[in-house]
């Protein structure tokens, strides 16, 4: 039986950790709304482009640019896995499922795969296990900025373009909600056709009405100046950058938001361990007031 000095010690240090979680839960809350407000800023451009691409890419050649190619996949072919994690832990399952999830897809997938590793969490798993690197970003959530996803889509790119690898995967946590989390995994490229012509579909857009019988590419008819390859040029390498910035700011709020919830779980779980040492310390101490009691009269019978 642990005795009342030791207990009371172990309370003072449960309290202690429960003033930190406290602290790092009103922290990742304030962290949280910030990362929240970007997403929100985000997503009607992300959305608006997609729009865009649909209205294009519904009318012309999908060879005309080589990110709309789809090559032909094969036991032979390699694939480009970008992964993206935190670079942090005490986030409850928020690192292990993203990692799960890239474990699965590269046993299922039954290729070569090259990772592309963002946040030290990640990078530290899959580099330990001796798996290829392509490249690694870490410290990018500190100050996450749009400059830090156009050079990872520009190293996706420059892999696809030049044959080095077939296709890009994107695996990463989705924020739903503060108590949810998804993981994503995602085709980046090549740009999914079926993707591209349902114009935002994917970032929860709603499509417009087409009447019965009629077809949605049919609707409106443009004139394109410059050419629609010079359009692709322009918009398909900007598509790919605003995805992984959406990928990195969604991860940046889902991990903010599980951390919190992680903390407040700590929290509430300190208090019922300190209510429970409090209430084994008052039995331990009534046993030894009662213990000198019975010691006492027994002397005193004894006299």
């Amino acid at each position: 039986m642990p005795s009342l000095i030791d207990l009371r010690r172990r309370i003072r240090a449960v309290k202690n950790t429960q003033q930190i979680t406290k602290a790092m839960k009103m922290v990742a809350a304030s962290k949280l709304r910030r990362s929240q407000e970007r997403i929100m800023n985000a997503r009607p451009y992300a959305v608006q482009m997609q729009r865009v691409l649909s209205s294009v890419a519904s009318r012309v050649d999908p060879a005309i640019h080589p990110l709309l190619t789809t090559r032909e996949i094969g036991p032979d072919s390699k694939t480009l896995v970008v992964l993206v994690s935190g670079d942090k832990g005490l986030a409850g399952s928020f690192n292990t499922n993203v990692i799960k999830a890239g474990g699965a897809f590269i046993v299922e997938s039954r290729q070569k795969v090259t990772l592309g590793l963002v946040g030290r969490k990640g990078r530290d798993f899959f580099s330990r296990r001796g798996f290829p690197v392509l490249f690694e970003r870490t410290g990018l959530f500190q100050k996450l900025r749009f400059e830090d996803a156009r050079e990872i889509a520009k190293a996706a790119t420059d892999a696809f373009l030049s044959g080095e690898v077939d296709r890009v995967v994107l695996i990463y946590n989705e924020f739903r909600s503060v108590m949810s989390q998804r993981v994503v995994v995602d085709q980046l490229l090549p740009i999914a056709r079926g993707d591209v012509d349902r114009g935002g579909e994917g970032a929860g857009a709603s499509a417009a009405p087409v009447p019965p019988g009629g077809d949605a590419r049919s609707q409106i008819d443009y004139l394109y100046e410059p050419s629609a390859q010079e359009i692709f040029n322009q918009l398909l390498p900007r598509y790919v950058e605003v995805q992984v910035y959406r990928a990195l700011l969604e991860s940046n709020a889902a991990f903010f938001a599980a951390q919190m919830t992680a903390m407040d779980t700590a929290t509430k779980n300190s208090a019922d361990m300190i209510a429970s040492l409090t209430l084994y310390m008052n039995k331990v101490r009534q046993a030894a007031i009662t213990r000198e009691i019975i010691e006492v009269v027994s002397g005193a019978e004894a006299l």
